[in-house]
């Protein structure tokens, strides 16, 4: 995977194989971050990254400008690489081991985007909790941003809070606000 733009803009990260990842697509990642990028002023929000696997995502936040990252992930292996990357190209993501539904339940802190790129195989039941935890827990900041990555076999657009979805190859990104 490489981070797109930014300070370590063409910098390529090479994940372990043993990872239970999917990484977002070069493609993928690159169109959502113009549509981002005409939303926010990456230098001015905060970042919950869900199911953050390789890191991905956060890495391109925290290239782009971004101070404050949180990453959760379930997977040891997962935290271990994030932690040790974004330590050797001191970037300021923060990482959590948690199951990432027990983590929503407890969390007390808001975020302007909140992504969360949950294993595919997940079914519509699953994916909806997502959604759910976070606006009746009031993890989003005002005027911020869930954003949920699937594939284009789910459709979420029947889900509380969803705006619009963008479909980019076997990738969707659907995204909720309060509105």
């Amino acid at each position: 995977m490489r981070i797109i733009s930014g300070t370590y803009k063409r910098r390529r990260v090479v994940a372990p194989k043993n990872l239970p990842v999917r990484p977002t697509t070069d493609m993928a990642k690159e169109s959502l971050f113009n549509i981002l990028n005409n939303l926010y002023y990456f230098d001015d929000i905060s970042v919950l990254d869900l199911f953050s696997g390789t890191g991905n995502i956060s890495y391109e936040f925290a290239s782009r400008g971004t101070e404050t990252i949180i990453s959760v992930d379930q997977n040891h292996n997962c935290i271990k690489f994030i932690n040790e990357t974004s330590e050797a190209l001191e970037m300021p993501i923060q990482t959590i081991k948690s199951d990432v539904f027990k983590f929503l339940e407890k969390a007390k802190i808001q975020s302007d985007i909140i992504f969360a790129d949950p294993p595919y195989n997940f079914s519509v039941e699953q994916f909806s909790k997502i959604p759910e935890l976070i606006f009746s827990n009031d993890l989003l900041l005002e005027n911020g941003m869930l954003i949920l990555e699937h594939s284009k076999h789910t459709d979420l657009s029947n889900l509380t809070h969803f705006n619009y979805s963008k479909s980019y190859g076997g990738n969707v990104f659907s995204f909720f606000q309060i509105t």
